[in-house]
């Protein structure tokens, strides 16, 4: 390994190694705030060249899952300031991936007042966990008014204000796996006849919008975007357009001057695979740097480095047994597998504890 190992620098940061933690969704932020359960996970973690955090929801309208965390709130922000201390003091770098979940979520797993949104009154396919309830199938949303939406695009802006006072080194835009931003830009879930629907343009307008606002609010330099061109997840389906969409949003990001586009492929997860071709395409529209994700292992990573296909890799799954990723993909160690039983429960087995 020789390319996965050196540094690189990501806007303001120097990077020690190409190696991402990817975001995932852990569920242990009880009351959605982080905790000190969460900040142990975080440091242990922090030999990754950078760590993006579970999906955190700029609003209460987004805690569309249980125990999933928050950044709009004096609590969440002193909460998150645990984590990128311990993470700091153990020598990692940070970003805060913010996460509205829009439609996909229930009224269960909402604080009190907090309203179900999406692009359009459509339900998401299948049945969400709730700890109150148990499994329960996704609600009809309220198709969003203008006001909602505006207010929308002013709470990423807070989040990412909120983000920079809790310490974090930047923010990831979730623009993918069918939430809120992905939401707007398919037309499985996104049916409008205004402004924010219909044609490619405005389609794309929420999640530039929100890049916009995010970018005003802390830096260009600090933000990067995460997109799954061709996934399915949460009900999103292909169309027709999906190549010309996914190149004019690149486009578009790289002229805000994001640090970062953060392109998911889900074939390993049974996805249609975005084309090869679509890939290098994104890759030669967007200037910043380019984040690869989808099954990784250490010699896949090392490969589509050289062959320039992007700047840095992101493993998920294979780190949430292995805090010490980094260490074992350098050595060749072997990894420990991981228990899909204890990935959403709320305590420290299978997170801090193995």
């Amino acid at each position: 390994m020789t390319i996965l190992f050196t540094p690189l620098t990501l806007g303001p940061l120097t990077l020690p190694n190409r190696i991402v933690m990817a975001p995932m969704t852990r569920s242990r932020a009880i009351g959605n705030v982080p905790n000190d359960l969460m900040a142990k996970y975080y440091a242990l973690r922090a030999e990754a060249g950078l760590i993006i955090t579970e999906g955190t929801s700029p609003s209460p309208n987004g805690l569309g899952y249980a125990r999933i965390p928050g950044l709009y709130s004096e609590a969440q922000v002193a909460g998150w300031r645990k984590v990128t201390d311990a993470v700091h003091a153990a020598g990692g770098r940070i970003f805060v991936q913010l996460m509205h979940t829009g439609r996909v979520g229930h009224p269960a797993n909402l604080p009190a007042g907090a309203r179900l949104l999406a692009p359009s009154a459509l339900a998401a396919p299948g049945e969400m966990w709730t700890d109150s309830a148990g499994m329960q199938p996704h609600p009809v949303p309220e198709a969003m008014t203008e006001a909602d939406i505006e207010a929308a695009i002013g709470e990423f802006a807070k989040a990412c204000s909120n983000a920079i006072a809790a310490g974090f080194d930047g923010v990831e835009l979730h623009g993918a796996n069918g939430y809120l931003i992905d939401q707007f830009l398919n037309t499985a879930s996104n049916r409008r006849t205004d402004r924010w629907g219909g044609s490619i343009e405005n389609r794309l307008r929420f999640a530039l919008e929100v890049a916009r606002a995010a970018a005003s609010a802390i830096g260009a330099e600090r933000v990067g975007m995460r997109i799954s061109p061709y996934n399915t997840f949460n009900g999103m389906a292909p169309d027709a357009d999906m190549d010309a969409l996914y190149l004019r949003l690149a486009e578009a990001l790289s002229d805000m001057g994001l640090a970062y586009l953060h392109i998911v492929d889900h074939s390993s997860m049974g996805a249609p695979a975005p084309s090869d071709e679509l890939k290098a395409k994104l890759r030669a529209a967007f200037k910043g740097r380019t984040i690869l994700s989808g099954g990784y292992d250490a010699a896949r990573a090392e490969a589509d480095l050289a062959a320039g296909k992007g700047d840095l890799v992101a493993f998920g799954r294979p780190f949430i047994a292995n805090p010490d990723l980094v260490h074992k993909l350098r050595t060749g160690a072997a990894l420990t597998p991981a228990d899909p039983a204890t990935f959403y429960t709320p305590d420290a087995k299978g997170y801090t504890e193995f």
